[in-house]
């Protein structure tokens, strides 16, 4: 069974975002990597790039499918962690960490969901 961070919001696409840090990390949880299963390609949003809530800013490639990555968020992308792009089974061994995909400055907040509510629809644990 999947398990999600208590401290992290979600979104019905899957992504997670951390915004007890400035600009917010976004990333895709367990429930995410499980259906994927092996990521091998990332397409993320360059640093500069506008991103708008709820609107595609990337993909991630898997064995199995090609996943539309969905902007949690209203911003300006800020950072990209080349690590998960060089390597993005990264993403798939610690999706809540050193996996996150990219940073944001968030120009506008749009309605995430609580850890508890994301568990609630997607069947996952909260850790």
């Amino acid at each position: 069974m999947a398990t999600i961070r208590p401290d992290l919001k979600y979104t019905a696409e899957h992504e997670w975002v951390d915004d007890s840090i400035t600009p917010v990390r976004v990333g895709i949880t367990t429930v995410a990597t499980d259906a994927l299963g092996d990521i091998v390609y990332l397409d993320l949003p360059e640093v500069g790039a506008e991103v708008t809530a709820g609107e595609t800013c990337g993909e991630v490639e898997s064995t199995k499918s090609v996943s539309d990555l969905y902007a949690p968020l209203t911003g300006t992308v800020t950072a990209v962690n080349q690590e998960a792009l060089d390597d993005p089974a990264l993403v798939n061994r610690d999706p809540f960490g050193d996996g996150w995909l990219f940073a944001v400055e968030v120009v506008e907040e749009s309605e995430l969901l609580a850890p508890e509510t994301y568990a609630e629809t997607t069947g996952a644990e909260i850790a």
